[in-house]
């Protein structure tokens, strides 16, 4: 089922097609500029969310200044796993924030992302064709995933040059952001054990293997975000820094 036959949607991919078309032109003659319009509408996106950045830093930095009264909870209600988490909740709701406060930024970005694979993906738009796909970066087709290059074909050491580039600042970037922001532990929390401390390090790296499967123009999106993420969220550990 194509939920973009679906009028409102076909609209609404028709006036993004638009938009970004026209960004492009604007843009034209420069090297690139399907590419440099991706970015730009990145860069405006993220100052959009910057708000939500805000929010997100003050329930960081809230739910470190909770840390030693979770503690108290888990010793005092370990037995109890039903209490625990009641009181958890009672806790978080007290001080008005969520301990899931900081995957509002992905869920905001989630549509956009839609948007990219989907108009980097058409043939056609609306109806008419789709004159994105005609756009590249460095010889890379927008429109060209990495996988589906090195498993359809035909391969071309341009794309592969250009996504290898792209995946490599994403890894590292996100290395950093990982060594630097590291979650506070709370003694004898689930959230607090190996297991989970691997699965939440390693969750930080879905963005890079999302990459891989996603049209180029999406994967330039992504990498900008991932490099405003790390810029923003040093600012703002400064600004509202942890409790030590």
């Amino acid at each position: 089922m194509d939920i973009f036959a679906f009028p409102p949607l076909a609209a609404l991919l028709d006036a993004a097609y638009g938009a970004l078309a026209g960004l492009a032109t604007f843009f034209e003659p420069a090297a690139g500029a399907a590419a440099l319009a991706v970015v730009v509408v990145t860069l405006i996106i993220r100052t959009l969310l910057i708000p939500v950045g805000i929010s997100q830093a003050r329930a960081e930095q809230t739910r470190a200044r909770l840390a030693p009264r979770l503690r108290a909870l888990q010793k005092r209600h370990g037995k109890n796993p039903e209490r625990l988490q009641l009181e958890t909740l009672q806790l978080y709701r007290d001080e008005n924030t969520s301990p899931f406060a900081g995957f509002l930024p992905v869920l905001l970005q989630a549509p956009v992302v839609g948007l990219l694979y989907t108009l980097f993906l058409r043939a056609e738009i609306a109806g008419h064709p789709n004159d994105l796909l005609a756009h590249d970066l460095f010889g890379a087709p927008l429109g060209t995933s990495l996988v589906h290059m090195l498993t359809a074909g035909p391969f071309s050491l341009q794309t592969f040059a250009v996504f290898g580039g792209l995946l490599a600042i994403m890894a590292v970037t996100t290395e950093i952001t990982r060594r630097v922001f590291r979650p506070t532990p709370v003694d004898d929390s689930p959230m607090s054990s190996p297991g989970m401390l691997r699965m939440m390090s390693a969750l930080h790296y879905a963005t890079v293997v999302f990459a891989l499967f996603v049209p180029l123009a999406a994967a330039l999106y992504l990498t900008v975000t991932v490099i405003w993420t790390l810029i923003q969220r040093i600012i703002l550990r400064r600004r509202y820094p942890l409790p030590v």
